[in-house]
């Protein structure tokens, strides 16, 4: 399957399926000698896995990684590094009376469309499973971009309608949302649990940050950094929607209040504010990079809904099973792995160039 390949100096390969024996990823790139163990990889896995909380789904999934290859000695050697996470508690059975009909909202008619076949357990490679493969790679980025000290975070900036109004970093991991406002996580909470109640879902956005990124990563034209964060976000099957900086807020604003005049700092320049999001003409400008994407509610909903089988008969379901109501708090580390893959390769593309 074409599609499954994301990288130019890091290439990350995931595979496996939902109800598969095991989901992975295979990061070839890999600097040699960077240090890195399974508990490096688990730290952020253990942030997306399942059955965290009251607000994600009852999957209980112990999501243990497992290095295959490319780490010796506690070192990378430069091969392929391949992570493998073995799949649990999956009950194919749950979905056994839709095996022949189409679920709204899920990738159902469109695989049959494109392949004539589909994997009718949970989503196949369209399922959320496969972002573990996901963050187990970005795990690996996030100690590339360590050593040049960049650190990237995200965190839940609205649910269910319900928006941040205050912003501490120090909160993200209390509450089981991951929101930056105390306040704010509390509303969220009671919103997911009165939509789950509902046989409904909701949905949210969430930024990621990241600090320490130099000026000069990305390329003009169609290689603009902005361009390769938004394929690798939008790339996750739960986003509908990008933006950097002031985002769509640009369109209402004037160029006098938009554009980041710059200061000077350590000989050359930095930006006095940060409306394009730490990007100016697809190039980092030492700016921290600010991303948003707008995560849509989960497909998997109780509420009866109308579709057609694979025999165009009009059928009406309803979806039992575990599921979350909201992807958003288990979406944070996966957007943050996406975020930090780019940004490694960009660095690697840099130092092709023989540049630091």
């Amino acid at each position: 399957m074409p599609g499954s390949c994301f990288g130019e100096f890091l290439v990350v390969s995931t595979f496996g399926e939902s109800h598969g024996p095991a989901v992975g990823v295979v990061v070839d790139g890999v600097p040699p000698g960077l240090a890195l163990s399974e508990a490096d990889v688990q730290r952020d896995l253990d942030r997306r896995r399942p059955g965290q909380s009251a607000v994600t789904t009852a999957r209980r999934e112990s999501d243990r990684a497992e290095i295959l290859s490319g780490v010796f000695e506690g070192l990378t050697t430069g091969t392929p590094v391949a992570i493998l996470v073995r799949n649990e508690e999956h009950r194919s059975s749950d979905y056994e009376r839709f095996r022949d009909a189409f679920r709204p909202g899920h990738a159902d008619w469109s695989y049959h469309a494109k392949y004539g076949i589909r994997d009718w357990r949970g989503g196949g490679r369209s399922s959320g499973r496969e972002t573990a493969a996901r963050v187990a790679a970005g795990a690996i980025a996030r100690k590339i971009l360590a050593g040049h000290g960049i650190a990237v975070t995200g965190y839940a900036l609205e649910i269910a309608g319900i928006r941040a109004g205050s912003f501490d970093l120090a909160e993200v991991e209390r509450n089981p949302v991951r929101c930056v406002d105390a306040a704010a996580a509390g509303l969220m909470e009671r919103a997911i649990a009165e939509a789950k109640d509902a046989g409904d879902s909701v949905g949210g956005v969430v930024e990621v940050v990241a600090e320490g990124v130099p000026a000069g990563l990305g390329d003009p034209v169609f290689d603009k950094l902005e361009a390769l964060l938004a394929h690798a976000l939008m790339s996750v099957g739960a986003v509908r929607g990008f933006e950097v900086g002031a985002g769509f807020a640009a369109a209402r604003m004037r160029g006098s209040a938009f554009n980041d005049e710059l200061a000077a700092e350590g000989g050359g320049a930095r930006p006095v504010t940060n409306h394009a999001g730490g990007v100016a003409g697809g190039i980092s400008n030492g700016a921290p990079l600010v991303v948003r994407c707008a995560i849509r509610p989960p497909a998997s909903i109780s509420r009866p809904q109308r579709t057609v089988n694979e025999r165009g008969e009009p059928v009406e379901i309803s979806i039992g099973g575990r599921h979350d109501p909201c992807i958003v708090p288990r979406a944070v580390p996966v957007l943050e792995a996406m975020v930090a893959l780019v940004l490694a390769d960009r660095l690697l593309a840099q130092r092709s160039l023989g540049r630091p």
